[in-house]
């Protein structure tokens, strides 16, 4: 068994209206240092695989498939065995 930790964001030419508010909002609370705010999604999935390989081949095509769109997202992935 292995648990793959999904990490999904816009891509860096799409603009993330969520990012830019809590970009505003940290602003006002004075921490003025805070630059390039992205807002994105976590998902973890547990898999039912022999080996680490055929668990990244499920959690790609996972991502590929439904997970992520791939016009305007970009994903990345961990892969643990548990």
């Amino acid at each position: 068994m292995y648990q793959s930790t999904i990490t999904i964001t816009l891509r860096p030419s799409i603009l993330d209206v969520q990012g830019k508010a809590v970009e505003h909002g940290i602003h006002t609370l004075g921490m003025t240092t805070v630059q390039n705010v992205r807002i994105g999604k976590s998902i973890q999935l547990l898999v039912d695989a022999k080996t680490e390989e055929e668990a990244k081949r499920v959690t790609e095509e996972a991502c590929k498939k439904l997970l992520a769109n791939p016009v305007m997202e970009d994903y990345s992935y961990t892969i643990h065995k548990v």
